[in-house]
């Protein structure tokens, strides 16, 4: 169960809570525990996946799709 919710400080950054909470995953995760691969290598293959994707898309919620297109003038 996710913990980005329960008693944690804010860390002033964008989605710092879920990824402590993915952070967390990787760390405990047999993969890193058991057979002593990196949590980096771990999420590659694919350990943590639904706290992964919950990053990536708090991370892509951060992007204002108004500042990424020029102007345009309709005069």
């Amino acid at each position: 169960m996710p913990k980005y919710y329960e008693d944690k400080e804010e860390d002033g950054q964008a989605c710092g809570g879920v990824r402590e909470d993915l952070r967390q995953c990787l760390l405990e995760s047999s993969c890193v525990l058991q057979e002593n691969k990196s949590p980096k290598q771990c999420l590659r293959e694919g350990h943590c996946r639904s706290l992964q994707m919950t990053f990536f898309a708090c991370k892509r919620s951060m992007v204002s799709v108004c500042g990424m297109f020029p102007a345009r003038s309709f005069h």
